[in-house]
């Protein structure tokens, strides 16, 4: 969106965004309420302030008539809103709400067990309230999220040599037809060649600026993404079929360390990612992200100059091209790439995280205050 023309509070292309909201009586009642449970869902603007909250917010309740929904922070800013300073809707809860939580604890601790809405209710939970948060946060719906969970404990049965009955209704499948379809569905392969299937476990990372979807195969980090990209789900579909299975929750030694790296990272550490990574691009991707992870932490490249690195200075453009192509952030670091004047150029986590990047590589910012700017992009 151009930044000299922003669009003004409640203009008709921003109202769009909220029509897969809750229902404006239910946002209405959780804002006032002050209720946490939809932190992470909206966020809510204020037109004679000027200023947009999380649902919990404490702070003074306006009319309801002055008040306006967003899906979440990119949309307020773009609206033209400032962050509350009470509530810092800006800045990322460390864990996901309560109400997320238990879900994610009921469906781990017993994944072969099939959760149905009916269950979501029992346990206070709108059905639709966790589809729209676990597809924004993790790329796939809740029972998506369930039903990954019991694949993926199918395959590893599989492995240890069950048989295919035994994998299907072990995992909680009634029949195994349902088994056989979900299986081919997920892996693209049928369980009968489960054991050599590839696995893609798939974790969200939480992180100063908003929280990531890590995938990794038996190799190495294949996904790093922010999990508002709109590209997300299409670079989901994308590594499943470039590495042969779908991404699903699961353990990975590459994840944990992945994790601690980020921490120290986003702590100020100058060091290295040494998680491994994974790959598959062009020969001219490659090598351009090869060159990326060149660039030395607090540095920077322009896309010019990693043109004429290559051997190629009349393609700067093509380097642009593969360096949004880039599916692994901050490891492979396409921040550090800049436009020949010294502007920041493109980037796909939005270019307040870039800067944000950038900055706090310079030892120039703190991580108490990762605002957005709502002119940055």
């Amino acid at each position: 969106m151009a930044v000299d023309a922003p669009p003004r509070r409640g203009s008709k292309l921003l109202r769009m965004t909220t029509m897969t909201l809750p229902s404006r009586p239910e946002m209405e009642k959780a804002f006032l309420g002050s209720d946490p449970t939809y932190d992470g869902i909206f966020v809510t603007a204020v037109r004679t302030t000027g200023i947009f909250c999380r649902p919990s917010c404490r702070a003074r309740k306006p009319r309801r008539e002055n008040v306006e929904f967003y899906p979440g922070v990119r949309e307020a800013l773009a609206a033209g809103y400032r962050p509350c300073r009470r509530c810092r809707p800006t800045v990322p809860q460390g864990s996901p709400p309560p109400w997320v939580e238990r879900l994610l604890e009921l469906a781990e601790s017993d994944p072969e067990r099939r959760l149905h809405d009916e269950d979501l209710r029992r346990l206070g939970v709108v059905p639709d309230r966790a589809r729209d948060w676990f597809r924004r946060h993790y790329g796939m719906t809740f029972h998506a999220y369930c039903r990954g969970l019991r694949l993926a404990g199918a395959l590893d049965r599989l492995r240890q040599g069950e048989s295919i009955d035994d994998a299907a209704y072990g995992s909680g499948y009634e029949s195994l037809s349902g088994f056989r379809d979900a299986f081919a569905r997920v892996f693209g392969e049928p369980p009968g060649k489960g054991r050599a299937t590839a696995v893609v476990a798939a974790r969200q990372v939480p992180t100063p600026l908003g929280p990531m979807l890590a995938a990794a195969t038996a190799d190495g980090l294949c996904l790093l993404e922010f999990t508002d990209r709109r590209a997300l789900e299409r670079e989901l579909a994308e590594v499943g079929r470039r590495f042969g299975g779908a991404a699903a929750p699961g353990k990975s030694p590459h994840l944990d360390l992945l994790e601690e790296e980020l921490r120290r990272y986003f702590e100020g550490e100058p060091r290295e990612f040494t998680v491994p990574v994974v790959t598959v691009g062009s020969p001219f991707e490659t090598r351009v992200w090869e060159e990326l992870r060149r660039i030395p932490y607090a540095s920077t490249k322009s896309y010019g100059e990693i043109a004429r690195i290559l051997g190629q200075p009349g393609a700067p453009r093509a380097v642009g091209r593969a360096n949004g192509r880039n599916r692994i952030a901050i490891v492979i670091p396409c921040h550090r790439v800049i436009n020949e004047g010294g502007k920041l150029g493109g980037y796909g986590g939005g270019l307040w995280r870039k800067q944000f990047l950038l900055d706090l590589e310079r030892g120039e910012r703190s991580l108490q205050v990762a605002v957005p700017d709502p002119d940055a992009n």
